[in-house]
Parts: C-alpha cells; sequence; structure tokens
C-alpha cells in the first residue's frame, strides 16, 4: 500500500512509516517509489532514478566504505560532487549500518534533516547506493535528491540558488 493510500485511509503518520517498512505489498517497490510515496504523502512530486546521481551516490558510497567513514566530505565538498548532475538545487542524506534500504529509509524519515532532504521541494530525481567496508559488515548509504531551477515569473530577477542544501548540524552516530 502506497503512502498515498494510506493518509486516504486515514492511517497516521508513524504507522504509515511502519506498515510501509514492514509490509509484504511493497516489499517489491524500488528506493525511488518509496521515496515518491512518502513525497507524494507530504504534497511533493514523485522522483526517478537518475544515472549521473546513481553513479554520484556510488562513489560517495564506496569512498567512506574504503575509509570506514561516515562523512559527506569523504570525496570532497557536496557541491563539488554534484555539478555534474547540473541540478538548482539537491541535498545528500548518507548513513551506515542497515543492510536493507528500506530499514535506512526510515532512519532518515525519524531524522528531521534528512527527512527535510527526502521532502526537498520540486525535486525530480533522486540516486541511491550502497557499499560494504571491507569486513562486509557494515553497509554505508548514500542518497542525492536533486531538481532543476524553479521557474522564475517574467520580469522577476533571478534569485542566487544554491546547489547544495546545508545538512542538519545534529549528529547521529550513524547518519548524516
Amino acid at each position: 500500500m502506497s503512502f498515498g493510500r494510506m493518509k486516504e485511509r486515514g492511517v497516521g503518520r508513524a504507522a504509515a512509516v511502519f506498515l510501509l517498512m514492514t509490509s509484504p505489498a511493497v516489499a517489491g517497490e524500488s528506493p525511488a517509489e518509496l521515496i515518491s510515496d512518502f513525497r507524494l504523502m507530504h504534497g511533493e512530486v514523485a522522483v526517478v532514478r537518475d544515472e549521473t546521481l546513481d553513479r554520484i551516490a556510488l562513489e560517495q558510497a564506496r569512498a567512506m566504505a574504503a575509509k570506514n567513514e561516515l562523512s559527506h566530505e569523504t570525496l570532497g565538498s557536496f557541491t563539488s560532487r554534484v555539478a555534474p548532475a547540473r541540478a538548482g538545487r539537491a541535498a545528500e542524506n548518507i548513513a551506515y549500518g542497515h543492510d536493507g534500504f528500506k530499514q535506512t529509509l526510515s532512519q532518515w524519515i525519524g531524522s528531521s534533516g534528512h527527512r527535510k532532504n527526502l521532502l526537498l521541494h520540486n525535486a525530480s530525481r533522486v540516486g541511491i547506493a550502497s557499499a560494504k567496508d571491507a569486513s562486509g559488515k557494515r553497509t554505508y548509504w548514500t542518497l542525492v535528491i536533486a531538481g532543476d531551477y524553479e521557474a522564475r515569473p517574467p520580469g522577476k530577477k533571478p534569485k542566487e540558488h544554491p546547489i547544495a542544501r546545508k545538512r542538519d548540524a545534529t549528529r547521529a552516530p550513524s547518519t548524516h
């Protein structure tokens, strides 16, 4: 059952997250579909997988796994890493610990900064990747979500759009 259908049926947010993450009916849904369901429930548009963002996410996940380090700066600044995507706005979530995407997504949904990134306004594309550390015991995840510059009304001056969103300053032991 999608988040949209849960919302229509009056299922509470916490229950909807639990159902989404544990329901066999969604076991076959892709990460982009799971993210899209969550976004649609909160009034944002669906996202699709993007090859460039997948590559950026994979490079970051592999670098974190190789260094056994959870950091947005493992491969340099997010702004420089996401530049090839030519996005008007972008955000990144990282995590380690869970082998499966659904559990990682649930963890991000429960964190205000990561949740805000998942709900990035007008985002339309997403890249998702994971990599194991050398021991094979720890899985590192990276999600990059992006959208194009917002259209401006005729006659309006362009706003300066930062390509990267500042991440949540709160540090948890396994996500950023």
